[in-house]
């Protein structure tokens, strides 16, 4: 996969705004001020950060290489993972909407119902 591929994607998720992080070099993706993706370089390779619960995080790493702890976020909740590595497209893709989920879930119900109306 590839970083335009992956933000493309991101940016595709209702109410997903972009900003840099220049102390990082990475990309935010936010939804209503809310981080759920971080697109950046990590040792020259590009790579993705996306929350999950404590628990997937810790059974992605043990059973993925290219997952790691977030090196600038909440390693219990924040992992890392390349996009020029083995997970599959698929994998990546499964993670990101379940980084955005988790967004949501911190959205006032009101701004949630502007970006999903009924």
């Amino acid at each position: 996969m590839t970083t335009s591929e992956l933000l493309q994607y991101c940016m595709a998720k209702p109410g997903a705004e972009q900003s840099m992080h220049s102390d990082w070099k990475a990309t935010q993706i936010k939804v209503d001020d809310v981080l759920f993706a971080m697109v950046h370089d990590v040792d020259h390779r590009p790579a993705v950060s996306l929350k999950s619960s404590p628990e997937l995080a810790e059974l992605l790493r043990q059973k993925h290489q290219d997952v790691f702890p977030s090196a600038h976020l909440n390693k219990a909740h924040w992992s890392t993972l390349w996009l020029d590595g083995t997970l599959q497209d698929s994998q990546i893709y499964y993670l990101v909407d379940a980084s955005y989920q988790l967004a949501l879930a911190l959205l006032p119900e009101h701004s949630r119902r502007q970006l999903f109306p009924e």
